[in-house]
């Protein structure tokens, strides 16, 4: 066997590439002052209804989209602008994940003039979304109740990566086997720095807090 055979770590190639891409985005994003929130969860967490309740309150606070990425279907960028929230469906053609040139055909299409927030719903997946820089300023998971306290354990990366984890249906906390501490223990052994706010986006529990810790991040950037 020759030895002088090239080996390509095309993996690594990819994430270097877009990490360069979602920089040079940040910075397209900073200059026309536009904040990019990524959420990420698994399917079912309550992503859209978590959007939807923080589209009321921010309303007349700060002018918010929501950019919706699916492997297909427009269901929750419909349910964002039937409730009057200007909304994209971004359909990644079978992909799990989005990246940052992806995401920044996206917001072209939504149009920059017209946000001062946007918030990009990605594909619900806790293992692919997780891996792609997306450009955004800040990164929030949703851990809903039903999944099981020990989400951060069997996704690590997920919440390594995040900056604001929410705990989401706290309303039906009774009725499953979740450890609150457990689960933000978990959480602040994979990132120490990680944020954790419980609501329920049903109720409204917890979502003035949600709501407020976003406008506290947009603020700080702009001023940064």
């Amino acid at each position: 066997m020759p030895n002088d055979i090239r080996i390509i770590e095309v993996k690594r190639s990819i994430f270097d590439d877009n990490d360069k891409d979602a920089a040079r985005l940040r910075a397209e994003l900073k200059e026309k002052q536009v904040f990019l929130l990524n959420l990420m969860s698994s399917p079912g967490s309550g992503k859209t209804t978590t959007l939807l309740a923080l589209a009321r309150l921010l309303s007349g606070r700060i002018r918010m989209g929501v950019l919706e990425a699916d492997i297909d279907a427009s269901v929750d960028a419909e349910a964002m602008a039937a409730a009057g929230v200007k909304s994209i469906q971004i359909h990644t053609g079978g992909m799990c994940h989005l990246d940052a040139d992806m995401t920044r055909q996206g917001l072209y299409e939504f149009g920059l003039d017209d946000a001062e927030l946007v918030i990009l719903e990605n594909v619900g997946n806790l293992v692919c979304p997780a891996e792609f820089d997306t450009g955004a300023v800040k990164n929030m998971t949703i851990l809903s109740v039903p999944e099981g306290d020990d989400k951060p354990l069997k996704y690590p990366l997920m919440y390594e990566k995040c900056d604001l984890l929410v705990i989401n249906k706290m309303d039906v906390l009774p009725y499953f086997d979740f450890d609150l501490e457990k689960a933000a223990a978990y959480a602040k052994a994979r990132n120490p720095h990680i944020e954790i706010l419980p609501i329920s986006a049903k109720t409204g529990e917890g979502m003035e807090a949600l709501a407020e810790w976003i406008l506290c991040q947009v603020a700080s950037w702009r001023e940064g």
